[in-house]
């Protein structure tokens, strides 16, 4: 562990959670005295090979032994409360000290970026790159986030004392979050996430994105105001607009949502120019900051008089200030006007683009509800012939029909939305630009019909086929993955999709989801599934001559995408297009890698420098690149690990186990999301209509991180068997990529406990089970390290290593506490209020478990 972490960190952790410890919250029983114990009797406990109810009674016996049942109930709520508010106090410990533990001018910055541009080719090379380049980041309202609002406030004000090493006011705040609630009452809407998110970007991202841009163009030597290419960074919204099995998300959700955004920029942008009155006050520049400063006003609060609507009529003004400033005033102070115009080229007057998102059987079922009614209108249609056409000709017909449609034509209440959702794409379209609202996006997209039938609704819909629209499949399953290359060249091969992406720029945007593929196939297939799709829709759109964008829907945790993404970018190579990085960020990963400025920086910088590392450098990094002996290896080893994986998921106690031994059924009461927990409908639990987010967090919860490692090892033994371990050792050092699934893989390894379920070994339904889970951890972790050639997991990452290893230990008595919880109610012998309460004793622990993980896993 490198020292500044030990000194920035841990000590500094140490110190104040001592003094957390001791602070006088009267209403807990001897909570900070005991906490310690409990931690010591956790760690000799699961090393002595004890299960958690035996812990927690042993505990109880020894240290509350003439406390009523209920004072001890009391006090292990008491004890969550506690470890979730040092979990609070490490997150902001750790982000006090960021900027000592990361070198913002090391690998992956800017600075060394064009440090590396070392010659007047690579420097062109760049800037040519830059002219369309662009790093989209899509905050998403998943929710694995459980900290409300006011604790997001309290947290920010932490960091910032702890950074100041002010005791007095960091005592002051520990206190407020002692007596703060970290429960949300009630279930948030939509509108509640949105504005959740909107905290970020107007204290955030809004700061971050332009000076991240200054930075470059100070490195290139560019003026900043001849910069031309203004969406070098954009940003991309999903509560509002993700309404894939969300029935609260309703298009006047959509358009109020949308209508925020906007005002929130405003306010900003109302702010800067306000400061910039306070500057410019120079005959025939003040008059021109005026107005600017009434009608950006106006356009929040009195959109009845004189005001922009659009952000252009803004930037004409203030360019018009500027041209002023420069012939009469000695360009005093332009590069203050120069800062604000920047930030209004970057964000327009639509902050993020709201991405539309619903899942393909429901556009299916709008087509039904549609071509039901053309069937009692024209005698010689049936929607049952129509049911036995090809898919070609499914695809002509309906994009050549042009029907009158109303909101009446639909009776499902999803169909009706999907009506109202594309009429308020093309509202959010008038009052914030195109850029706010410009994509849809299909969930679940298995064929080239599921793409069409969205366009063809557009088109009628719209009544016009100009559709200022990008259509975005989302391909997820193995299956779909293996396919998508064979549903574009369908797409690229029809006429109408092909005039309709000429309209768009020749430019069509992809997306693929680690989460359900890693859900579908295991961590291991489904990266290199998603993998191969990439090389395979890269080269069918260079033959058609097509601009493909990748968008990653990555989740937190390895198993859902997350991980080292900077490593991952870099390591793609030239058969996968980089035109621009864009994925989904949610939960944690927004907070804790974007949850402050100088984080936020980090992150842009090196999702940024990794998007263009093999466009610059391609000829330094060839050996990195896989040849097709290396990816005939990978192929190998990723299907040896997708048997082991379906092994596991096709197990008669797979589900059964999730349903009734891991918290997932208790995702539904934690109150942190606007969507159900599951897609489908009814009582009992169906694999496919599990949501990858509960899915991958009870196995977190579980200590388990079964969807962040299982068939790795088994894989890797299959090939080891059959004398490939030396080849997977070579293809190991040669290739990033390789490197990086190991290490995201690892990470979750890192954050398993088995121990903690050890238990369940003596369970005659889930003994089976919990021993296959149990052998691959261990066989992946022995043949892990094998493979990577390290003595230990993570030695190559040590900050992060430590991090975990700290706030595993944080959470260890949480673990207890809930598998004791779990243990009770799997006895099958409480009352109606006892099941109550340790049901709430399960849901509780949730909370400090997951926010501890940072990435869910």
């Amino acid at each position: 562990m490198p020292n500044v972490y030990q000194d920035a960190v841990v000590t500094k952790y140490n110190i104040f959670n001592s003094l957390f410890l001791s602070l006088p919250f009267q209403d807990i029983y001897r909570t900070g005295t005991l906490l310690p114990l409990l931690v010591q009797a956790s760690e000799e406990g699961f090393n002595a090979g004890k299960s958690p109810l035996q812990i927690i009674e042993s505990f109880f016996e020894e240290y509350t032994e003439n406390a009523t049942e209920d004072e001890r109930r009391d006090l292990l709520f008491n004890l969550i409360k506690f470890i979730e508010r040092q979990v609070v106090l490490f997150d902001s410990v750790e982000d006090a000290g960021f900027d000592h533990t990361h070198d913002s001018n090391g690998q992956g910055s800017i600075t060394q970026l064009l440090n590396r541009v070392d010659s007047d080719d690579l420097r062109q090379k760049l800037l040519r790159k830059l002219e369309d380049f662009c790093v989209r980041i899509v905050l998403t309202a998943h929710p694995t986030q459980f900290y409300p609002g006011k604790v997001l406030g309290i947290i920010t004000d932490l960091e910032e004392s702890i950074k100041d090493n002010d005791f007095v006011e960091v005592n002051h705040l520990l206190l407020q979050l002692g007596k703060t609630g970290f429960i949300n009452k009630n279930k948030p809407t939509p509108l509640d996430e949105a504005m959740t998110l909107c905290w970020f970007l107007e204290n955030v991202f809004y700061k971050a994105i332009p000076m991240l841009v200054q930075r470059l163009l100070n490195g290139l030597e560019v003026p900043m105001h001849e910069w031309t290419h203004t969406g070098l960074f954009r940003l991309g919204f999903w509560p509002g607009g993700d309404r894939d099995g969300n029935p609260f998300v309703t298009s006047d959700v959509t358009l109020e949502v949308a209508d925020r955004l906007r005002q929130i920029l405003l306010k900003c942008y109302w702010r800067d120019i306000k400061y910039l009155k306070r500057r410019l006050t120079f005959n025939g520049v003040e008059e021109f900051i005026s107005t600017a400063e009434r009608k950006t006003n106006n356009a929040i609060y009195y959109p009845d008089q004189e005001h922009y609507t659009k952000a252009e009529e803004l930037l004409a003004d203030l360019s018009q200030a500027r041209e002023v400033l420069v012939r009469d005033h000695d360009s005093l102070f332009v590069e203050l006007l120069d800062e604000t115009v920047l930030k209004i080229k970057l964000f327009g007057f639509f902050f993020a683009s709201l991405d539309i998102r619903q899942v393909s059987p429901k556009h299916s079922l709008a087509w039904q509800e549609i071509l039901t009614k053309i069937e009692k209108q024209v005698p010689v249609f049936s929607f049952a012939d129509y049911e036995s056409w090809d898919e070609k000709r499914k695809i002509d017909f309906l994009l050549s029909l042009q029907v009158e449609l109303a909101e009446s034509d639909f009776k499902d209440p999803i169909t009706q939305d999907i009506y109202g959702s594309m009429l308020a794409i093309r509202e959010i379209q008038k009052r914030n630009g195109i850029e706010g609202a410009h994509r849809y996006v299909i969930s679940n997209c298995a064929s080239a019909l599921n793409v069409v039938e969205v366009l063809a609704l557009f088109k009628n819909v719209w009544k016009t086929d100009d559709l200022h629209v990008d259509i975005v499949p989302l391909f997820e399953t193995v299956d779909d993955l293996a396919n998508a290359s064979e549903v574009m060249k369908m797409l690229y091969e029809n006429p109408y999709y092909r005039a309709h992406l000429a309209k768009r720029g020749n430019q069509q945007t992809i997306m693929v989801g680690f989460s359900d593929g890693t859900k579908d196939g295991g961590y291991l297939r489904a990266n290199w599934s998603i993998f191969s799709a990439k090389e395979q829709l890269t080269k069918i759109s260079r033959e058609y001559d097509v601009k493909v964008t990748f968008f990653d829907g990555r989740g937190g945790p390895p198993g859902r995408g997350g991980g080292n993404n900077h490593a991952f970018y870099a390591s793609l190579g030239k058969d996968i297009e980089d035109k621009e990085i864009q994925l989904t960020v949610q939960g944690q990963t927004i907070s804790s890698n974007y949850g402050t400025v100088p984080t936020a920086i980090y992150n842009l910088e090196r999702l940024f420098t990794a998007g263009l590392e093999n466009n610059l450098f391609m000829s330094k990094n060839t050996k990195d690149q896989l040849s097709e002996a290396d990816k005939a290896l990978m192929e190998e080893l990723a299907d040896a690990a997708y048997h082991a994986y379906l092994g596991l998921k096709n197990h008669p106690t797979f589900v059964p186990y999730l349903e009734k031994i891991t918290p997932l059924r208790f995702y539904g009461q934690t109150k942190i999301g606007s969507r159900p927990d599951k897609r489908g409908s009814g009582g009992g639990l169906k694999f496919e209509d599990l949501r990858a987010i509960p899915f991958v967090g009870s196995w977190a919860q579980m200590k388990q991180n079964v969807p962040g490692f299982y068939g790795f090892g088994s894989g890797l033994e299959t090939l080891k068997n059959e004398g490939k371990m030396d080849a997977l050792k070579k293809l190991y050092k040669r290739s990033l990529f390789v490197r990086t699934l190991v290490e995201n893989s690892m990470q979750s390894l890192m954050k398993a406990y088995y121990p903690a379920t050890k238990y369940l070994q003596d369970n005659p339904e889930f003994a089976t089970i919990w021993n296959m889970m149990f052998e691959e951890y261990e066989r992946s972790i022995a043949l892990m390290l094998e493979f990577s050639g390290e003595k230990d997991l993570l030695n190559q990452n040590p900050v992060t290593k430590e991090s975990i290893k700290i706030r595993e230990r944080i959470v260890l008595p949480l673990m207890t506490i809930q598998q004791y919880a779990l243990q009770k109610l799997q006895s099958g012998e409480l009352s109606a209020a006892d099941v109550d309460v340790y049901n709430k004793l399960v849901i509780r622990a949730m909370f400090g478990i997951i926010n501890a993980a940072r990435n869910s896993a």
